[in-house]
Order: structure tokens, then sequence, then C-alpha cells
């Protein structure tokens, strides 16, 4: 296993990180998986041997239930591993049941500890951007927490390159803890985060967590053109994400993913798992696996070496278009480069023709 320093702090975290969206299974969340503690402790186990160091969870996934899930797994071993969870979602009816203020986020920390069973979190992350709270509010409340010792750093996830740069500024401005990382979606089929949350991460010194890097199973290669999906598989009920906006291209990049497993003897899911690992900015992959077989397979992905052809030929077929203000940077800005996104600017000039 090969570890990598969280953004600006001296926290390493191994390459691929366990998820926990499958742990518990209700209020909506049946779907992704219904893992118990002891099916938990064996993943954990196995991802242990393999030199995982970070899990993530979240208060919101199975409505708390994941964490107390977890909580229990953990016994005996949460010294042994880096403890992530996440804040924001609206937890109960009341009007103060979500959001990152200040009230919220202090009354939701304490209730994960406890579901938990830990007296601190090694990475607390607001889960969303909140439009009513001022985020100088929210960010004095991780302050707070760090200060306290039930935190040991912050960062933020499914933030916009905007929001993330007036956090790390208003932060410095107040003297308040920094995110030392972002959380974001970013797979083969889906590179949005190359326009400015990724290029944002590098600048920034952030590190950056990949959530579904297998675009909540749609890569997994079992999604393909003309074929039923296994009612058995995410994907296969009314589970509401990925957003897919073109599904022809979207069954495209599946195929070649595919095609490049085939080639290898491994699965679609190895493909996007080697590809996206080496991808500019990114840190860690977090795999949330359904079972011990998936989980095992995502974790081989470690030991697969694509070709640079390979790489290509994957990249080529899922570079996403090059949208204003960069196609114009393409034509007009390569005499003063931007280190940030320069890797990504690459790609768009190869599809104007540049």
């Amino acid at each position: 296993m090969e570890y990598r320093q969280l953004g600006h702090s001296g926290l390493k975290v191994s390459k691929l990180v366990m998820g926990t969206l499958t742990l518990g299974g209700r209020a909506g969340f049946e779907q992704a998986g219904n893992i118990d503690a002891t099916q938990a402790r064996r993943m954990l186990d196995i991802a242990l041997d393999h030199g995982v160091n970070l899990v993530d969870t979240a208060n919101m996934y199975s409505m708390g239930l994941a964490e107390e899930v977890l909580g229990k797994a953990l016994q005996g071993k949460r010294d042994e591993i880096l403890l992530a969870s996440k804040v924001r979602t609206p937890m109960g009816e009341g009007p103060n049941d979500g959001g990152a203020s200040r009230y919220h986020i202090i009354r939701e920390c304490e209730n994960s500890l406890r579901r938990l069973n830990t007296d601190h979190l090694d990475l607390y992350q607001l889960h969303q951007w909140d439009g009513e709270t001022p985020i100088e509010e929210s960010l004095a409340a991780l302050d707070h927490l760090v200060q306290s010792g039930k935190v040991r750093y912050v960062g933020t996830s499914n933030y916009n390159g905007w929001q993330m740069m007036k956090a790390m500024a208003t932060a410095r401005e107040h003297h308040l803890v920094r995110p030392i990382s972002q959380q974001v979606y970013y797979t083969p089929e889906s590179r949005e985060a190359e326009y400015e949350i990724l290029p944002v991460g590098r600048d920034q010194g952030l590190g950056t967590l990949i959530w579904s890097p297998l675009g909540e199973g749609l890569l997994s290669g079992q999604v393909r053109r003309d074929k039923q999906v296994s009612s058995d598989h995410r994907q296969g009920t009314d589970w509401p994400e990925p957003y897919v906006h073109d599904w022809e291209r979207a069954y495209d990049i599946i195929d070649t993913l595919v095609e490049v497993g085939d080639g290898h003897g491994v699965s679609a899911a190895r493909v996007a798992l080697a590809w996206l690992n080496d991808r500019p900015g990114v840190t860690s992959l977090i795999v949330g696996a359904r079972n011990e077989d998936h989980l095992k397979d995502n974790l081989a992905s470690l030991e697969l070496k694509l070709s640079e052809e390979e790489i290509n030929r994957i990249e080529e077929v899922t570079r996403p278009v090059p949208i204003y203000p960069y196609w114009h940077r393409a034509m007009n800005g390569t005499d003063r480069p931007e280190p940030a996104d320069e890797p990504f600017m690459e790609g768009f000039r190869k599809t104007m023709g540049l």
C-alpha cells in the first residue's frame, strides 16, 4: 500500500479508503447495502490486511445506523485506523436538525462520537455547502471541536471551487482551523471536477478524497448497453445516483473499461480504479463494497498496471468538453499556463485540435 500526504497536513492516508455507505441499510439506504457489524468487521480486517488506514462514514448513512454498525465493528481496532465522518444533512424534521450551524455541527459531532463509540474523529467534514449559515460560523464550530480534542482535522465534501476558496480564505482571515481535504465525486464517466474542484485542491494544498469512484456501481461492468441490470445491483433499483447526462457516452466508456479489463483478465471496476488513482490531484479513492468479494476486487486494483496506451485510451473516451473559459484559455492563454489546472487543459487542447 502506498500512503499519500493528506493536503497541507502531516497526516498520511492510504491510496484506497474504506467507505461505509453499505453498512446498516435503513431509511432509504437498503438498496446500497445492509452489512451488519459481524460482516463489517470481516471486511475491515481485509482492508487493514491490505494496508488501508482510513475509514470514512457519515451521520446520514442509514440515518446513524452505519455509524453504529461501524462502531461495533471497530471494537479493539479503533487505534489501528483513522476515522472520518461528516455533518450537514438533515437528521430529523426540526428546523435545526440540518445545516452547518454551530448548534447542528457540535450536536451531531457528539452524536457521531456516541454512535461510533470513540472519543474523537480524525477527520470531520462538512458534507455540503450551507447557503444560509455564514461560513465563519461553520468554521468557528469546527475550530471549537478541534480545540476541545473531539476532532483532529477538518475537511469539506461536495463544495464548488468558489465555495472551497471562500472557506479557505475565511479560515485564514479569522485564524480558524483550515480544511485539509475535500471529498468529491469523480469517475471516468463524470470528470466535471476537473473544471474547478481538482485545480483548487492542487492550488490550495488540499487532499482530495474521491467518493464512489465507480459511480455508485455504474462502472462495475454489470451495467451494459441493451442488458438488464440485476435487481440485486444498486443500479438495478430506483437508487437516484449518479446523474448521467449522456447514456450513450456512458455506455461507450463502460465498453472501453470492460475491453481494457478483458486484456488483463480483470474487472472493469479494477481498471476504473487503477486509472483514477493516478489522476492529477487525487489523494485517495473511497471504495464502498457490498460484500467481501467486491472489496477484494477493489483492493486488487492497486496491483493493476495500465500501459500508457491504455491510460490514454481511457482518457480520450472520457474527456470532458472544454466549457468556457477553458476553451478560450486553451486558445489564448498558453503563454502563461496555470500549474493547478494545466494537466486538464492539455486534454481540452487535444479535443480542440490545438
